[in-house]
């Protein structure tokens, strides 16, 4: 990989964006090395959470605008068909909980993608900006999709329209993302608490989160049809019959995410 690292600790995959020159701006070659760790780490049994992280002092600029703007260069259709959609798409469908720690600035397409993953925790010295609008674009990369969602869509479309900077600490309390860490404890706070997801039942955090996926659509009567579903299908898990047997046997319960 030259645009990114990889890493396993104790059952926890760690994808380090590494541009950091660049604010770890994407460009398409950057995009496809996300997808195939994001790829591998999906199919590896022993991988039962996923780290989405950066090095430097920022998480992700959004995209490189030197390719955006190159003469014979990808169109903006095409960046967005080859980078951002493929990416968004996989971290919602990756059936394992995936937890952003978001290091520094998360602008345009890399405050969306801070979004998309299930839990995110932020350095107290990260930011958030939907700074599309700068340059007269449009949020992408699920943009429109989520953040109405997390924060309410006034509040959204102010965002969006202003492309105004939020804290961590405001981010965190409009419910844009789950918690705020020392700056220096980012990666050692994210990775405990990926490790304790990692040794909890994961095929049932990934049955929740198709549930929850699903559950962002579907009205009330369709979704308590998913949840009977997928309740029936968690309680043929190992991790179901586990922890029945390890209440009823009053121990610890070890999970496999089988």
């Amino acid at each position: 990989m030259e645009f990114i690292t990889k890493e396993v600790n104790e059952g926890v995959g760690v994808i380090t964006l590494n541009r950091p020159d660049v604010y770890n701006s994407f460009n398409i070659p950057m995009a496809k090395e996300v997808q195939a760790a994001l790829d591998e780490f999906e199919k590896n049994e022993t991988i039962r959470a996923i780290i989405l992280t950066a090095n430097g002092k920022g998480f992700c600029a959004g995209q490189d605008l030197k390719e955006a703007t190159e003469e014979g260069g990808p169109s903006i259709g095409e960046i967005v068909d080859a980078t951002y959609n493929p990416i968004i798409m996989r971290l919602r469908n990756i059936e394992k909980p995936i937890i952003g720690a978001i290091n520094g600035v998360a602008a345009g397409a890399g405050a969306n993608i801070a979004l998309a993953c299930d839990i995110t925790f932020a350095s107290d010295k990260a930011s958030f900006i939907q700074s599309f609008s700068s340059i007269g674009l449009i949020p992408d990369s699920g943009g429109t999709f989520f953040l109405p969602r997390l924060i309410g869509m006034q509040r959204a479309a102010a965002h969006m329209f202003l492309a105004d900077k939020f804290t961590a600490e405001k981010a965190k309390e409009v419910g844009m993302i789950y918690e705020v860490v020392e700056h220096d404890s980012l990666m050692e706070s994210t990775m405990e608490f990926a490790k304790l997801l990692a040794k909890r039942p994961t095929k049932g955090f990934g049955l929740t989160k198709r549930a929850l996926n699903l559950a962002l659509n579907n009205d009330l009567e369709s979704q308590l049809t998913v949840e009977r579903n997928l309740q029936i299908e968690a309680a043929n898990t190992y991790d179901n019959k586990e922890g029945i047997a390890a209440f009823l046997e009053k121990r610890k319960p070890e999970f496999k995410g089988k």
